[in-house]
């Protein structure tokens, strides 16, 4: 079924029950139309700051405030895509054939490392994935949160160690999860225009009103998607047909797209007030994902690692399993769940306590199926188990705020301070041995290992932890009715790396009634994780220009071959943000903030230019090079947000305007030890994502239609695809695609929304590089690169 038919189809199946019901229940002719969702500066926060009833216009940092509405105008049920769309300088990656970043997709904010923004769920720090990405970037995955469940999401676009510890050098994000009362139901559906990719999913989520004015509301989601595919036939697959036309090649031998997807959230939002000194709050996220994404097909005339005929299998010949050769299936199982259960209170008059309880655990399974070890000849499986990653973490808080009235202040200082203990824990499980083995055939030069992702060792598998204890104190001081200053402490010491101590100091002057000026200054760090510090790995990857498959090991930095290479300990990276803006909101529906930020990281993580395995080193895995984490480079990010909104009520309807623009550019600065060693680095940090992406945005509500037409620009960047001989560089231009969607309300509670994301079908640049593997565009862009995706939302509320 089409796209376009696919809409259709379900406009009129739905159409008799909308009409029926509209002719009761629509709203009269006069009535008020529904408000635009683009977000104003005076909505409510509660990210960067612990005093009250603060709104955007007043904080002292910038932050963008997301509503439901904002959320659901997003086709997208993950929460990577939404804050790409939303965020201008929010990108991620789609990463095809890229072992687990298929699936845990790395997002970045201000072009830092996915593990340089702090993730909190109703202001409480979030678990990491299990997965060691990009650079070895371990950030939490967002996908893991289901936005049915969403209430409103607040980014703070500013360093903020200082206030929540590690990993808030880019900045934070909160998502608040859902506490209304009452039921929602929704359907989605949605297809690309080639015919691929179609995708359902539905949601559900229902709210029940407690005594004291409490609520419980429990929510689930689920999705499923099938694959899609940009991909053109391999030339060497185009002349191993020519050459055996005998045989049915498959066109294409392999597939560059997005996996095949299945996905179950589920979860509750509890607060419960006991009168009006106190109440019990919790929470609880259930995730399950199951994945399957194709890996690089294997030539039967050219991989003589694995086809080969020895005397070591006499009689065994791998073409009578795989005639057309194979292209290994890699399969991710994912498990995640996190709880948090609190209780707060007030002593007397003034002071607030709070004390919470939360636990989080990421657990990933990988399998590899349609494969082969070559070492084990004709005792080797088809299908393996690879292993598991799993990280865990436990955080225990106890946080106060307290009132301060003083004489000489008209309003009251806020003075909040607390203490945290977290620990974290990172396990490797080993994989089936036949995934990993190197067996009797290997002395003939046969490839060990499962045949795309070899599967952990005994040497690879274990469980490192870490743990750390914190203490803050955050002030924030109102000197009149204009001035504000703030300023914040944390000190947090780690039990693998020793302590640190970062700070704070924020001010506001509102100049002129609705104009502010703000800005902020502070230190923060980023601690290296225990998966970091201490696990090891094995990648596969294919050369684009022999079309051969290499075999890459990443060591532990405290390994005793890296170390003899120059490997060091691994330290916590360090940062110095600076961040100066304006803000204004005004009586015309103008509203809006401009801010210049830099951010200072010294020790930036990274990976060691690979090495050669020195001769005197046993290499049973036929390592081609090794490399390890270590601390490389030293980056100055400077950059500029702009925000802009407007709301007026012309005769047709409410009109919603917004435009939101990031540029940014990071720099390698001088005398950074990777800049020698390691210029491919030095070039990924400087031109890996776009120094510009934009928004333009425009709502139109009126009494039964509900419109929304979104521009989106990227700007210009470099993709690279690792080699033997080192990296390939490729410049892609900018691009701009147009959203369109539509939103027919039959009545108060029910609607339908049609829409498509990439409306004029634009494609980018194509990969030239990497055409000799079948891939059309590039694997790396920080945009969908399938094309335009329609799709239909049905929405109940109850």
């Amino acid at each position: 079924m089409t796209p376009a038919n696919l809409a259709r189809a379900i406009a009129i199946a739905l159409s008799t029950a909308f009409v029926s019901l509209s002719a009761s229940a629509a709203p009269a002719p006069d009535a008020a139309s529904s408000p635009p969702t683009t977000s104003a500066l005076d909505a409510v926060i509660v990210t960067g700051t612990r005093g009250s009833a603060r709104t955007q216009f007043d904080t002292m940092a910038p932050i963008d405030v997301f509503s439901a509405e904002d959320v659901r105008s997003v086709e997208s049920s993950d929460v990577n895509d939404i804050l790409a769309q939303l965020v201008p300088s929010f990108v991620v990656q789609r990463m095809p054939m890229a072992d687990g970043l298929v699936f845990v997709r790395p997002a970045t904010l201000r072009a830092l490392s996915p593990d340089h923004t702090l993730v909190l769920v109703n202001g409480r720090r979030f678990h990491r994935s299990a997965l060691l990405g990009s650079r070895g970037a371990q950030g939490p995955d967002l996908s893991q949160i289901p936005a049915a469940a969403i209430k409103r999401i607040e980014v703070l676009r500013d360093g903020a160690a200082a206030q929540y510890g590690s990993d808030a050098i880019a900045g934070v994000i909160n998502i608040i999860l859902d506490d209304s009362v009452g039921g929602q139901f929704g359907l989605d559906v949605s297809e690309y225009s080639e015919g691929d990719g179609a995708a359902w999913g539905g949601e559900f989520g229902y709210g029940f009103e407690l005594a004291d004015g409490g609520a419980f509301r429990v929510f689930l989601a689920h999705s499923e998607s099938k694959p899609t595919s940009r991909s053109r036939q391999r030339p060497d697959a185009i002349a191993f047909q020519e050459a055996h036309p005998e045989l049915d090649v498959p066109d294409p031998v392999q597939r560059w797209g997005q996996p095949e997807l299945a996905s179950t959230r589920l979860g509750f939002n509890l607060d419960r007030p006991f009168g009006e000194y106190g109440g019990l709050y919790a929470f609880g996220l259930y995730g399950n994902t199951d994945g399957v994404s194709d890996f690089n097909w294997r030539n039967p005339d050219t991989n003589g690692e694995l086809y080969r005929r020895t005397d070591v299998f006499p009689g065994f010949d791998l073409r009578d399993l795989y005639p057309v050769g194979f292209s290994p299936q890699y399969g991710n199982a994912s498990e995640d769940i996190h709880l948090l259960a609190g209780v707060r209170g007030v002593l007397g008059e003034a002071l607030d306590w709070d004390v919470s309880a939360a636990h989080g655990v990421s657990s990933i399974d990988y399998t590899l199926d349609n494969s082969f070890n070559g070492s084990l000849g004709p005792d080797s499986p088809t299908r393996f188990y690879l292993g598991n990653l799993e990280q865990q973490e436990t955080n225990l808080n106890l946080d106060f705020v307290y009132a301060w009235q003083t004489a000489a202040l008209d309003a009251p200082v806020n003075v909040a301070f607390g203490a945290e203990h977290r620990k974290e824990t990172y396990a490797v499980g080993q994989g089936d041995p036949a995934s990993w083995a190197v067996g009797p055939g290997a002395v003939a030069g046969l490839a060990p290992n499962a045949s795309g992702a070899p599967g952990f060792s005994p040497a690879q598998a274990g469980s490192w932890d870490q743990t750390s204890q914190a203490a803050y104190l955050d002030v924030e001081v109102p000197l009149g009715a204009r001035v504000a200053l703030g300023g914040a402490l944390r000190y947090e010491d780690f039990s693998e790396f020793g302590d640190t101590l970062d700070g704070k100091l924020s001010a506001r002057w509102e100049i002129a009634p609705g104009l502010a000026l703000r800005g902020a200054w502070s230190t923060g760090f980023r601690a290296p994780t225990p998966g970091q510090l201490f696990s090891t790995s094995t990648t596969q990857g294919l050369d684009t220009t022999t079309l051969l498959v290499f075999n890459t090991g990443r060591l532990s930095p405290d390994d005793p071959v890296a170390r003899a290479l120059g490997a060091q300990p691994l330290r916590p990276e360090e940062s110095e943000s600076a961040t100066l803006g304006l803000a204004w909101q005004g009586p015309a529906g103008f509203s809006g903030s401009l801010d210049v930020y830099r951010i200072a990281v010294d020790d930036r993580f990274s990976i060691s230019a690979n090495r050669a395995v020195p001769a005197d080193v046993p290499n049973p895995m036929r390592y081609t090079s090794i490399n390890w984490f270590a601390n490389d480079f030293d980056t100055v990010t400077k950059g500029v947000d702009l925000v802009a909104h407007h709301r007026s009520q012309p005769r047709f309807g409410d009109l919603g305007l917004t435009l939101a623009w990031n540029h940014n550019r990071t720099e390698v600065a001088d005398g950074s030890t990777g800049v020698a060693t390691n210029p491919d680095q030095k070039r990924i940090f400087e031109e890996r994502l776009p120094r510009n992406k934009g928004s333009f945005t425009a709502t139109l509500g009126q009494q039964r239609w509900d419109w929304m037409a979104r521009a989106r620009y990227y700007g210009t960047w470099t993709d690279s695809s690792g080699n033997t001989a080192g990296e390939v560089f490729q410049t892609f231009g900018d691009m701009l695609m147009f959203d369109l969607a539509a939103t027919w309300k039959a009545t108060d509670a029910l609607s339908l929304r049609i829409g498509a994301d990439n409306l004029f079908d634009r494609y980018p640049d194509e990969a030239t590089f990497q055409a000799s593997r079948g891939l059309v565009y590039s694997r790396n862009a920080p945009y969908d690169t399938d094309g335009r995706n329609v799709y239909a939302q049905l929405r109940l509320r109850f």
